[in-house]
């Protein structure tokens, strides 16, 4: 069983065991979009030279950039204010002309998803007296992202699992009623990414996305 495989298998059995011990603490679920992009990073090609990959997000082109998440704050552990969440975002990121000048590609991007999937645990503020609470959270998961790459040896167009993930966030909600909030938030993740590519090479380069998001959340 190979490194990645193993990685997801222990990521899947830790959110299921996770699920069944949460069982009863207060849960939410949140949707999210927002602005997202990501620095140069570095791309080793097994088969050619390596090269600097400027990376465009267009959040708001199609697909867009999104997330959703899953929240259980641990009230009926005496731990109100601590919570653990699993989150998904559609990261994505193109890459420039200039990148797929110096590469002799012609098409290069992790568009229908870097699609990080992340177990979080998250520590709220509640401000007494009014309804802002801010909080901040950390984790790591994997990425799954969709290999898009055109060069004169071959096309590579599928998801593969890319390896480890890790994330970070800080926000503020405002609690609208009983059941219903919005939060603003920074959520930076940082994926090392190891993929096959067409003619038996491999493709490898760490991406780190920054995101300013807006979302709703549901409290159950």
């Amino acid at each position: 069983m190979n490194i990645k495989l193993r990685f997801l298998l222990c990521a899947s059995a830790a959110a299921v065991a996770l699920s069944a011990s949460l069982a009863h603490a207060e849960m939410t679920i949140s949707a999210y979009g927002g602005a997202q992009s990501a620095p140069h990073s570095d791309v080793e090609v097994s088969d050619q030279p390596d090269f600097t990959a400027g990376w465009e997000g267009k959040s708001f082109s199609m697909p867009p950039y999104y997330g959703f998440r899953g929240t259980w704050w641990l009230e009926d552990l005496g731990q109100p204010n601590l919570g653990v969440s699993i989150d998904y975002s559609h990261a994505k990121v193109y890459s420039n002309d200039s990148t797929r000048a110096e590469a002799g590609w012609s098409h290069f991007e992790f568009t229908d998803g870097l699609n990080l999937l992340t177990l979080n645990a998250l520590y709220r503020f509640p401000i007494e007296g009014t309804k802002f609470v801010p909080y901040v959270g950390a984790g790591a998961g994997i990425n799954i992202p969709h290999v898009e790459v055109t060069r004169p040896s071959g096309v590579t167009s599928e998801f593969q699992v890319g390896g480890a993930t890790i994330q970070a966030q800080a926000g503020v909600a405002y609690q609208f009623t009983d059941r219903w909030s919005a939060f603003v938030e920074y959520k930076g993740n940082y994926s090392w990414v190891d993929v096959d590519i067409d003619s038996g090479a491999s493709l490898k380069t760490d991406v780190m996305t920054n995101a300013v998001n807006a979302g709703i959340t549901f409290h159950f």
